[in-house]
């Protein structure tokens, strides 16, 4: 299957400009031959966390009816990154999954914010697992910082999820960071990882390198330092045989971790 990766550009508090930037991109997507499109996070705004109340999505409508449409008129699955949202009066990093038919399968908000980027002063966190279904394929989604957590995304993999998609605005000064622990969460879940950063304009420090690995832990794809769409074809089925060549899930001694999970 064919996936789309895009590495976006996102410009500072720029939300009419990232819109029709990432429409743009979508379409290019769909027209190179991707099933699944990944978008990255907080596409719409950018890190503006002081301006969210100017410039958040209303309860998510214009993220929803711009991706839903999209999704059904190319008949692709957008897997739609994060978006900042506004609900009830509270701000929330939240991420829209659309199927090819137009139809929401997956809405997540970040569960775990990152304070040394201040969100826990701005966004509301999340409560739920995020787990949906595209065309057979069981797949999850955790939000950049959440991939921290290994048992976070590890729940989802026990629910089973073959593919985690990670959108994420991850800052150059750790993207060591970023790369290993994608890693980690892939071999360690025996699952494909599809994470997708973002690009910074000038006044801002994050510099890509999205990723797609594999459930051996092998990197399939780098994205560059620069605004990149990328179709990487993934042969999802692998997960089953590296699951059954090493056995982790049936060696597991669950009544051992309880102390650990507290």
């Amino acid at each position: 299957m064919k996936i789309g990766c895009i590495q976006l550009n996102v410009g500072f508090g720029k939300v009419d400009e990232n819109y029709e930037r990432a429409e743009k991109l979508i379409r290019e997507a769909a027209a190179g031959g991707a099933k699944i499109i990944v978008l990255p996070e907080m596409w719409n705004t950018g890190y503006a966390l002081e301006k969210l109340a100017e410039l958040a999505d209303e309860n998510g409508e214009r993220s929803k009816g711009f991706l839903s449409k999209l999704a059904k008129e190319l008949a692709v699955h957008i897997v739609g990154g994060s978006v900042a949202v506004k609900r009830e009066g509270e701000f929330f990093n939240t991420m829209y999954t659309y199927n090819k038919d137009g139809e929401l399968v997956g809405e997540y908000s970040k569960v775990h914010l990152f304070r040394l980027m201040d969100e826990h002063l701005y966004l509301q966190a999340g409560n739920a697992m995020n787990r949906f279904n595209l065309d057979g394929l069981e797949a999850g989604g955790a939000i950049c910082y959440d991939i921290r957590f290994p048992e976070w995304l590890r729940a989802q993999a026990l629910d089973g999820a073959k593919v985690l998609f990670i959108p994420a605005q991850w800052p150059t000064p750790r993207i060591d960071h970023w790369k290993i622990l994608l890693q980690a969460r892939a071999i360690e879940n025996q699952c494909f990882v599809i994470a997708v950063n973002r690009i910074a304009r000038k006044v801002e420090n994050f510099n890509g390198q999205s990723m797609v690995i594999g459930p051996w832990g092998e990197v399939l794809w780098t994205g560059a330092e620069d605004e990149e769409l990328a179709i990487i074809d993934v042969d999802f089925s692998s997960v089953d045989e590296v699951r059954e060549r090493i056995p982790v899930y049936e060696d597991r001694r669950p009544q051992l971790y309880g102390k650990v999970v507290k």
